[in-house]
């Protein structure tokens, strides 16, 4: 690799040290029965959710901690699998059942998820690397295929603000 490309590609610690940190920050949320973990997003910041899906070969309910931020009423978050190769198990069980349960500070909501295509997609990646991530672009490089925008959009008439479990 020529000093140039380095230059140009941000650095990502190593692929155990991510997925160290994912475990300690889901065991954080757990020991802290939900009080602790997630955030909102503020300007300049993405904020996390846990995202409740049901798996695509067990049926288990499976659970993830992913950041995001709002567009209106809809949850927007990326597919990025930690800018690892291959996609995230939250999302190939999100395709495969698209209704799921997402825990905010403020509660729980049911939704429904979808990858975002053309202009949405275009417009809601525009959005994220403006807003949060000035080097977004040079993160998806890393990968062998497109990083899914993901849409969660609420299931209309359906909310759920009991506490977080």
């Amino acid at each position: 690799m020529s000093v140039e490309q380095q230059a140009k590609e941000p650095g990502l610690p190593p692929r155990w040290f991510i997925r160290l940190a994912w475990s300690v920050h889901r065991g954080v949320y757990r020991a802290f029965a939900g009080r602790v973990g997630l955030w909102r997003p503020r300007a300049n910041r993405w904020g996390t959710l846990r995202l409740t899906t049901t798996g695509r070969r067990s049926g288990r309910q499976r659970g993830v901690i992913i950041a995001y931020f709002e567009d209106g009423p809809n949850l927007v978050s990326l597919a990025m699998n930690g800018w690892g190769e291959g996609e995230p198990a939250w999302w190939l069980n999100l395709q495969t059942h698209p209704d799921a349960i997402v825990d905010l500070v403020d509660g729980r909501r049911l939704v429904r998820g979808y990858a975002a295509t053309g202009d949405e997609r275009t417009r809601l990646w525009a959005r994220w690397r403006d807003e949060f991530d000035a080097q977004l672009d040079a993160f998806a490089k890393r990968r062998p295929t497109e990083t899914a925008v993901i849409v969660l959009t609420p299931r209309s008439g359906t909310s759920d603000t009991s506490p977080a479990s």
